[in-house]
């Protein structure tokens, strides 16, 4: 006949093993499954900043082109000369640009910049065949008329992206077509700051941009641009689809790829191209790895732990078995995460403690992974919030806005100066000072309100007022804002001094849309620049100087 002991000290062995398999199994397969998709997100995640910084800076460089259009010397284009000054000078703002020229209607290149390429007739370009036509914006490709004609200390082939827009009169007749070539080295650039934090924790990471004409890898690793690239990745991408893939590369490694498909920014439309973003499955699903085999052997060494304190003490521990095995299934099935403490021996105590502590550290885990989606609504640099955080502000302000009492007003910030600190001091100097910057700029943010860096030195500041203050609370907080970037910042050792160039429009949702308004407003930056820098502009009204 058997003991009661013996067959309570069986029953708790064979209890205590199941349980632990069970517990391990479901935490395993739960906590494995939301780092993979951790990681999987954060590579789309990744993934999708790079199509979208390329985008914007699209968008903004063909606002740009377009804006100067209707500038007065091209739209008379009836002094080559005065033309070309005036290119040279905007080549001179915007050393994106590698050339900007002006041609009259039969394609002759009247003014360019630095001279080049004028009194040459380029009808047959399609920057030139396609602009005429209204507007124009190219795929990446390598330089033809210019391979020779502009500096290239790399010694790589020269690659540009092309625009162009038709130059009409105050009569609505076509005088002629403004063409730029855009250089791709800014792309290279973007990619660097957009994935410098990764490698600087050694993850492996590489980036690819596809276009969508022929596949043809545009920006990529040493080896890979100008190859073609079949993935289901990009096919998938381009139906709209922003997510991640484990899949075989055509090096015949297998890599964890986050993608996004470019599918414009505002009023301009893209070009479509896909943006991946990869890493070899064994550096990604490394701690996956290690969590596995950690769950193992803590479930392993929790069974033999709990067998040997059961044989020792089975008589004494079957409630507080009972009150641990109950526990355990309401938090397996979803109820309260509370582990009861328990009385009797210490060994039983600390089982209890060794439960109570591992729930806390999955609770601390969830908590941490609640952090990160909250992370990805701040900038990286300044840690104010960016444009997915601007998209959802929008969406949850303009839903309770009522335009018959308020008002928003849209003020598009630019630093005067920054690109001179950048290039005397470094980059690592520039951070700083945009870190101090936007410091500044959340000191004038009230309830309702929010500050967001667009990128680079551009700032957005929107103000959510009653319609009778609009204007004024408007020029309180510009004349705010310009006063705390005037005042000198010290970055180290150094006493840095900058200034601002604002715009400023409101917003109506009867009339107008979010983007017309940021256009606006945008609008008005320039004015602010054109008329001097460091001053206000509003829109429908005189420029403001600080």
């Amino acid at each position: 006949m058997i003991k009661i002991r013996t067959f309570l000290a069986l029953i708790f062995v064979a209890f205590v093993i199941l349980l632990s398999v069970t517990f391990g199994s479901l935490l395993s397969s739960r906590s494995t499954q939301a780092i993979e998709e951790e990681i999987g997100v954060s590579l789309a995640g990744t993934a999708y900043q790079m199509s979208d910084k390329l985008d914007n800076f699209m968008w903004s460089r063909s606002g740009e082109v377009k804006l100067l259009t209707q500038l007065q010397p091209l739209k008379r284009a009836n002094d080559p000369q005065a033309i070309q000054t005036l290119l040279n000078q905007l080549q001179s703002s915007f050393p994106a640009f590698s050339w900007i020229g002006f041609m009259n209607t039969q394609g002759e290149v009247l003014a360019g910049t630095n001279g080049i390429l004028v009194g040459k007739n380029i009808a047959e370009r399609p920057v030139f065949a396609e602009g005429i036509k209204g507007s124009f914006v190219g795929d990446v490709h390598e330089a033809v008329l210019l391979a020779k004609l502009l500096p290239n200390p790399s010694g790589e082939p020269l690659q540009f992206v092309d625009m162009s827009y038709a130059v009409k009169n105050d009569a609505g007749e076509t005088v002629g077509v403004l063409a730029a070539h855009l250089s791709w080295e800014w792309a290279r650039e973007v990619e660097r700051t957009l994935l410098q934090p990764q490698t600087d924790h050694d993850h492996a990471f590489e980036l690819f941009v596809v276009s969508q004409k022929d596949n043809t890898v545009l920006l990529g690793p040493e080896g890979w641009a100008g190859r073609e690239l079949k993935l289901g990745s990009v096919d998938r991408a381009r139906t709209g689809d922003n997510s991640w893939a484990l899949e075989k590369w055509p090096d015949g490694e297998r890599h964890l790829t986050g993608y996004a498909y470019g599918d414009g920014y505002l009023d301009y439309a893209g070009l479509g191209w896909t943006v991946l973003v990869r890493q070899p499955e064994s550096v990604a699903f490394a701690p996956v790895d290690k969590l596995r085999q950690d769950i193992v052997w803590a479930g392993l060494i929790a069974a033999v732990l709990f067998a040997g304190l059961g044989l020792l003490t089975a008589e004494f521990i079957s409630r507080p078995i009972r009150q641990l095995t109950r526990a355990a299934d309401r938090i397996r099935l979803g109820g309260a995460p509370d582990i009861p403490q328990t009385k009797g021996f210490a060994d039983i105590r600390s089982l209890s403690h060794s439960l109570r502590s591992l729930l806390d550290s999955l609770l601390r885990t969830e908590n941490a992974l609640g952090h990160m989606q909250n992370a990805a609504l701040r900038d990286q640099l300044t840690e104010l919030p960016n444009r997915l955080a601007l998209e959802r502000y929008l969406e949850e302000t303009i839903e309770a806005f009522d335009p018959s009492r308020e008002t928003l007003s849209f003020m598009y910030l630019d630093l005067d100066g920054f690109k001179k600190v950048n290039d005397t001091f470094g980059h690592q100097v520039g951070d700083l000072l945009l870190k101090k910057v936007a410091k500044r700029l959340q000191t004038t943010t009230r309830p309702g309100n929010i500050a967001v860096r667009l990128g680079g030195d551009e700032f957005l500041l929107i103000s959510r007022s009653p319609v009778q203050q609009a204007h004024a609370e408007a020029e309180r907080l510009a004349g705010e804002v310009l006063k705390l970037i005037n005042n000198p910042f010290i970055v180290g050792m150094n006493q840095l001094s900058i200034g601002c160039s604002i715009g400023v429009a409101f917003y109506n949702r009867d009339t107008d849309s979010v983007t017309d308004v940021i256009h606006t407003a945008d609008e008005c930056l320039y004015l602010s620049k054109k008329a001097g820098k460091n001053r206000v502009t509003f829109h429908g009204r005189d420029t403001t100087a600080s």
